[in-house]
């Protein structure tokens, strides 16, 4: 399901793509290798593999590593082909599994296995994080690792000689030659490392009660929290191509490669190579579709509300990848869920008290304010879309109300802030 890459610290693709989640084939069994998000592998020898089923095999390695029957709704087994070869089974977070449960867990390998994946999927800049964010979650993987911080301690030297260990690697290069030359003093550390190293400094006043140590567990979970503000985390990501917006004189376009992450929540497009986002948008916000034309690559169509020099206007982009399909059947899924999950009873609370129907309603919590030029926040000036509204015979740049959608796939009108468009006979560039 999922064709990125492996993350940092992991083998590349070239060396993944001669995995195999079958190691040895007898008459009668087989000896199924099935990798953790951290590439730690778990072997499990299994009778009459054909006959075997997806929940046996999850349950085999549930026993292995001695989870709680939570695990059964938190992880789940992926195929997994970097280079489209031969698939391995990894175990890892189900994309179905809501936030909101994870915060419920106690048990600290159940955490520690999704700390391992989520540090995973930051330290490879699949989750894009702003550097401030970067250094707050770098700050609990120094905790982790090297444990409580001590001033006495050469904290520094420890992090220059491991920092992609702790921040992305796109961060680490940028300071190289400052960390290089720095090497020879041997007693100050570069900006990114003093960053760093300050909030090592804080996880401790944070984490300690009375000089005692707090489990690991504590930080598995805190980092886990922070992942949370990331509109990305817990998502299915695919690889994709958008078209580049027309460029200079000669009006050159191009495309640039995309992971397009899907959740219960809604979809984001994020640039691969600059490590930002570049449009996130919750189902309410859109319609969609996929069409395959013959001699043409699949196509994921998303439908939004925009504006093209102030005026607004409806806009479709277009995602190219052989996952079209796949993306779009897990978006119909993923609403479908949202759609059939009724709210948050009182078990659900984080108090866990029976709710009281006379007393009055909890006040409502604002988002956190994305800071100005995030790298989670959208960047719509960089794709190049189809603007349009439609008049019943060409395109023009009033809005008028809208009846119905270019694409009939998208939530029910009354849950949804988009506005749907009158389909049109003729489309052209905006």
């Amino acid at each position: 399901m999922d064709g990125t890459e492996g993350s940092a610290g992991q083998p590349g693709p070239a060396e993944r793509s001669h995995r195999s989640s079958v190691s040895s084939v007898g008459a009668r069994a087989a000896d199924v290798l099935v990798y953790l998000a951290d590439d730690t592998v778990v072997p499990l020898a299994v009778e009459n593999l054909p006959s075997l089923s997806a929940h046996e095999l999850h349950r085999a390695v549930r026993e292995v590593l001695q989870l709680p029957d939570i695990a059964l709704d938190v992880f789940a087994l992926w195929l997994v082909s970097p280079l489209l070869d031969e698939p391995f089974l990894q175990f890892r977070r189900n994309v179905f599994f809501p936030k909101r449960r994870e915060l419920q867990i106690h048990d600290e390998e159940v955490l520690r296995l999704l700390y391992e994946e989520a540090k995973g999927n930051v330290l490879a800049a699949r989750y894009p994080c702003d550097v401030e964010d970067c250094e707050a979650l770098g700050a609990l993987v120094c905790r982790v690792q090297l444990g409580p911080y001590q001033p006495g301690r050469p904290a520094a030297c420890d992090l220059r000689e491991k920092l992609d260990s702790f921040l992305p690697a796109h961060l680490c290069k940028r300071g190289q030659s400052l960390f290089a030359a720095l090497r020879g003093r041997g007693a100050r550390a570069g900006p990114g490392e003093q960053g760093l190293l300050n909030a090592y400094r804080q996880v401790q006043e944070v984490s300690s009660d009375g000089g005692c140590e707090a489990a690991l567990g504590t930080h598995y979970r805190a980092y886990l929290l922070k992942c949370h503000e990331l509109p990305f985390y817990g998502c299915a990501f695919f690889h994709g191509e958008v078209d580049k917006p027309a460029q200079g004189f000669l009006h050159r376009g191009g495309r640039k490669p995309v992971s397009v992450a899907i959740s219960l929540e809604g979809v984001h497009v994020i640039d691969s190579r600059e490590k930002h986002v570049l449009l996130g948008l919750r189902f309410q916000e859109l319609s969609w579709d996929h069409t395959s034309p013959e001699e043409e690559e699949p196509i994921l169509w998303l439908e939004f509300d925009g504006d093209s020099e102030g005026t607004p206007v409806n806009k479709l982009l277009k995602i190219y990848s052989k996952q079209a399909e796949l993306m779009s059947s897990l978006i119909e899924y993923c609403i479908e869920l949202s759609q059939a999950a009724e709210p948050a009873g009182p078990q659900d609370s984080a108090t866990g008290s029976p709710s009281d129907p006379s007393s009055s309603p909890a006040p409502v919590q604002r988002p956190k304010l994305r800071r100005q030029g995030s790298v989670v926040s959208s960047r719509i000036q960089h794709l190049s879309t189809i603007d349009y509204v439609e008049d019943g015979k060409g395109i023009r740049r009033v809005k008028p109300k809208r009846t119905t959608s270019f694409f009939s796939r998208q939530l029910s009108l009354g849950q949804g802030s988009y506005t749907v468009v009158q389909p049109g006979d003729s489309l052209e560039q905006g």
